[in-house]
């Protein structure tokens, strides 16, 4: 009997805790990320101040399990789906966050997890992600862009990644590189190094990127990198291709959290122009009731899929997939029906709408895109492929 009072207890505590964290979060984004979030679209400013703030409210560490506590991908996702509600540029830099911290966790490095990853999940460092090449590379997309070679102590990493972003000359990003054949110097097709690596090391130089839309607000930057040392203290996997697999599913999960956020901001667009215009607006598609149910269902199923995030079987990363590209569809459509329902004030350069019709672009081509999505979808289901 004291078993039984006790768990309701102790479910009833992680409840309050949970919905604290996530009311936070919640005031934190309607407020202060609320108030310089046209800087952030048009001006190029990174909100380094919000982000740290979350980082101390709880958004960055739920998905870690820190401290004993359980894992809640969940609250995570929901964290991010309120910060992409009001900029879904600040949602992406929380998303890479969030996988950055993955990386380091599941790492198993001591200099890595420990004290390095209390400070991540709090904010008080900042680390994103260059993962964009190398996760396009295994699914045979493109080829590796940096290379190692194996010296005394460690590896040499050279190369170029085009763009990585929450990055700045003090933070760190996780990404992978090719690993080069000691005897032939060429590609070892079966090795792979995965790592953190802290921006203001030796050899490493961030380069200024054309302008984005949508994006930039997100401190991101082209990397050249020459005779970078990599030691044991950076190592995330080595080999990384396994790695890879067993994180991959919570990867593209946790990005769920931007496309419901987009969508969840357009929705409210909608609502707001309802009592002047909905006598007209009835006759457009994609009406907010409508896509309200559809977007709730949406994350119920994203929900109960967080509660395995590191679930590899192919039935389960179809299903991650699946609800990932339907965030991408849902933003698409939402973002388009604001822009109608508000008519000539949505197409204002000002307007919230404007810049959500450019984010939610943004969620189906950041990587994996929705077409790496369905291409993906389609190799789990053993669909050809036309040349």
């Amino acid at each position: 009997m004291e078993l039984t009072l006790e768990q309701p207890a102790q479910e009833l505590s992680m409840s309050a805790k949970r919905l604290a964290i996530l009311e936070k979060v919640k005031s934190i984004a309607q407020k202060d990320l609320a108030l310089v979030v046209d800087a952030c679209d048009r001006e190029g400013f990174y909100p380094e101040a919000v982000l740290k703030d979350l980082g101390a409210a709880g958004a960055f560490g739920a998905h870690l399990g820190l401290d004993q506590e359980n894992m809640d991908f969940g609250l995570a996702i929901q964290c991010m789906e309120e910060v992409s509600r009001v900029c879904g540029a600040t949602g992406f830099v929380v998303w890479c966050h969030d996988v950055c911290g993955v990386y380091m966790q599941a790492s198993k490095n001591p200099a890595l997890t420990g004290e390095a990853l209390q400070k991540h999940a709090q904010g008080i460092t900042l680390g994103g992600t260059g993962m964009s090449n190398p996760m396009k590379t295994f699914s045979g997309i493109e080829t590796m862009m940096l290379k190692a070679k194996k010296i005394e102590g460690g590896y040499s990493v050279s190369g170029t990644l085009p763009w990585v972003s929450h990055i700045g000359h003090h933070h760190y990003f996780g990404t992978v590189c090719a690993v080069l054949d000691d005897q032939t110097g060429e590609v070892n097709p079966d090795h792979q190094i995965m790592f953190i690596l802290p921006c203001d090391r030796t050899g490493v130089t961030l380069k200024d990127c054309p302008s984005f839309s949508a994006m930039e607000g997100t401190s991101t930057y082209g990397l050249h990198l020459k005779d970078v040392l990599i030691t044991a203290d950076d190592i995330v996997a080595d080999p990384a291709k396994p790695f890879i697999k067993n994180i991959k599913a919570s990867f593209i999960l946790l990005q769920t959290g931007m496309g419901l956020g987009v969508a969840q901001g357009a929705i409210d667009s909608m609502w707001e122009v309802e009592t002047q215009l909905g006598k007209v607006n009835q006759f457009l598609e994609d009406r907010p009731v409508a896509l309200q149910h559809e977007l709730d269902d949406l994350r119920n199923r994203i929900m109960v899929l967080a509660q395995t995030p590191y679930e590899s079987s192919d039935e389960y990363v179809l299903k991650v997939l699946d609800v990932r590209a339907h965030a991408s569809e849902i933003a698409l459509r939402a973002a388009q029906s604001a822009l109608l329902h508000q008519g000539a004030r949505g197409y204002l350069l000002s307007s919230a709408v404007q810049r959500r019709v450019r984010e939610s672009h943004f969620v189906a081509i950041v990587t994996p895109a929705l077409k790496h999505l369905r291409y993906e979808m389609a190799k789990l289901k053993g669909q050809s492929f036309l040349n």
